[in-house]
C-alpha cells in the first residue's frame, strides 16, 4: 500500500551469523544495497558497531547499524519489504532474540504511533521476562524498546540525532545521553 508522499523512517540493522560465507558487516551493506534497489531512498547510513550478543554468551557478537530512509510505502508495506530482504539473506525466525544473519527493524516512521497510543504503551512497559516470550501481532511504532537499546540508539544517533520520539518528545541524542554507561561502552565502532 502506498502513501501520498514520501515518509521518513529510521531502520536498525543487525546480524551475528555469516551468510554464504560473508561476515555480518558485508551482509548489512548488501542488505542496504538491496533495499535501495526496491525503491527505498537511502539518505544516510551510520557507522557499523560491534555489540555483545544478548543474553551474554548466547552467540557471537552482533554488527549493528542504522539507516535513515525515505519511502512511499506505508509502515506495513515497509515492514513487508524489510521481511522480504531478511528472507533473501537467510533470516530464519526460529527463535525470538536468537542468532541471525540479518535483522531489520523500523525504529521510527515519521511521527507515527501505531497502532495507537494504548497498544504502544502496553508494549513499551512490558517487563523484560515477558518481552522474551511475547511477540506483537501487529507493527508497533515507534519501536517500543528503542530508548532501552544502546545497540539501536547509538547507530540511530549517527543518522538522526535530532529526531524526536513522538511519545516522549525526547530526541535520539537525549535518549542516548540517558543510557547507562555500561550499555554505552559495549557498543564499539568498527
Amino acid at each position: 500500500m502506498l502513501t501520498q508522499s514520501r515518509s521518513k523512517a529510521v531502520i536498525a540493522l543487525g546480524g551475528n551469523l555469516p551468510f554464504q560465507g560473508d561476515d555480518p558487516k558485508v551482509t548489512l551493506r548488501q542488505a542496504v544495497d538491496r533495499a535501495a534497489k526496491t525503491g527505498l531512498v537511502i539518505r544516510e547510513i551510520s557507522r557499523f558497531y560491534r555489540t555483545p550478543c544478548f543474553p551474554p554468551g548466547a552467540g557471537p557478537d552482533y554488527v549493528n547499524a542504522a539507516v535513515r530512509v525515505e519511502t512511499e510505502l506505508s509502515p506495513a508495506g515497509l515492514l513487508q519489504l524489510l521481511h522480504d530482504v531478511e528472507h533473501e539473506f537467510g533470516r530464519a525466525r526460529a527463535q525470538r532474540w536468537g542468532m541471525r544473519t540479518l535483522d531489520l527493524d523500523i525504529l521510527l516512521f515519521d511521527d507515527l504511533v501505531l497502532p495507537n497510543l494504548e497498544v504502544f504503551e502496553r508494549w513499551h512497559g512490558l517487563p523484560l521476562e515477558e518481552q522474551v516470550r511475547a511477540t506483537p501481532e501487529q507493527l508497533i511504532l515507534p519501536h517500543p524498546r528503542l530508548q532501552d537499546r544502546a545497540f539501536a540508539l547509538i547507530p540511530a544517533r549517527d543518522v538522526a540525532p535530532h529526531w524526536a520520539h513522538p511519545v516522549s518528545g525526547k530526541t535520539i541524542e537525549q535518549m542516548c545521553a540517558e543510557l547507562p554507561e555500561d550499555a554505552v561502552v559495549e557498543v564499539e565502532a568498527l
